[in-house]
């Protein structure tokens, strides 16, 4: 597997995996307006990584990098449980400055389990218009 910035290429690949995952992940909420060019708004400005194997994008994760903030971590679902999304945690992290931060739908279970055993820790919960939210935080001395 390898691991490198986004780049033009990427994009056709990163937009429909980003829409599929999006629509399979957040089952419970309505995702009939999903839309293809999602991708590029909800990554503007961001810094990306894209996690590829034999030229094949299997995810990406991107991080708004003014507050060590990771925006999304998708990760191809016939990918799950290879350990493409600790990789691409790894990465960031080998990018960023500590605290790193996120959010996290707490119906979203499995991104939730990730998240714990990657050492982050929950400071506080929320609402939000698509369910309540979990704020989780990584510092340097919890890996």
């Amino acid at each position: 597997m390898e691991i490198s910035p986004i780049k033009k290429t990427d994009y056709d690949a990163l937009r429909k995996l980003f829409l599929k995952e999006r629509q399979s992940t957040f089952s419970w909420l309505d995702t009939s307006n999903y839309q293809l060019k999602d991708f590029d708004k909800e990554i503007h400005g961001e810094e990306v990584l894209v996690a590829s194997i034999d030229n094949v994008v299997v995810g990406f994760i991107s991080i708004w990098m003014p507050n060590n903030f990771i925006h999304h971590l998708y990760v191809d679902e016939k990918y799950h449980d290879k350990g493409i999304g600790t990789q691409l945690l790894k990465a960031v992290i080998e990018k960023t400055k500590f605290p790193i931060t996120l959010k996290c739908l707490e119906d979203n279970t499995k991104a939730v389990a990730f998240y714990r055993r990657k050492g982050f820790i929950e400071k506080e919960r929320g609402p939000s218009t698509n369910g309540d939210y979990i704020l989780f935080k990584l510092s340097e001395n919890m890996q």
